[in-house]
């Protein structure tokens, strides 16, 4: 997100709210009160079925939102948990949605931020269609570049969609292999 959307946003919300791995943000379910912008850490977004089962939407880490998605819905549609300690700022919706249409210039760099959203959402839905790890990895890399580093793995492997483990045997293989 752009630093001058951040600022915005930051004037609009109450103080940072400080979370600590475990703690939600808010549940699926609950009525909408706010949209998140992340100063620091990490937020997971997961939807749950009916089961129980469960499908990581996002990985939100500073300088990115939550529920921005919900923005205009009655209830959030699925639950943030925080991953690693962070803080988030809490903008009201209803100041969100205001600022939105007495603020064209806000508006569209608004509008950008989430065009490159949506092609981020597009970009993980094609990993997730690779059938192999290494494929994923491939298609991981041409989108986003390099990986990140070893202690950032375990995220990694959840954002591509498999163990952990998996995903340590692969890079090593791809190093055995060059």
């Amino acid at each position: 997100m752009s630093a001058a959307i951040f600022q915005t946003l930051a004037a609009m919300a109450g103080d940072p709210r400080r979370l600590e791995p475990g703690e939600s943000l808010f549940r699926q379910g609950d009525p909408v009160s706010s949209l998140f912008a992340v100063q620091s850490g990490m937020f997971r977004l997961v939807r749950y079925g009916a089961g129980g089962d469960a499908v990581v939407l996002q990985q939100a880490r500073g300088g990115d939102t939550v529920a921005e998605a919900s923005i205009y819905s009655d209830v959030y549609h699925c639950s943030a948990e925080c991953v690693a300690a962070g803080s988030v700022l809490s903008v009201p919706a209803a100041r969100f949605r205001e600022r939105l249409r007495s603020d064209p210039a806000f508006a569209e760099e608004w509008t950008r931020y989430l065009a490159r959203s949506i092609q981020n959402a597009r970009a993980r839905s094609e990993i997730l269609a690779a059938r192999t790890i290494e494929e994923r990895l491939a298609r991981w890399r041409a989108w986003f570049g390099d990986l990140p580093e070893k202690g950032q793995w375990k995220e990694l492997a959840v954002e591509i969609g498999v163990t952990p483990e998996a995903l340590y045997r692969a890079l090593a293989r791809g190093r055995r292999s060059g």
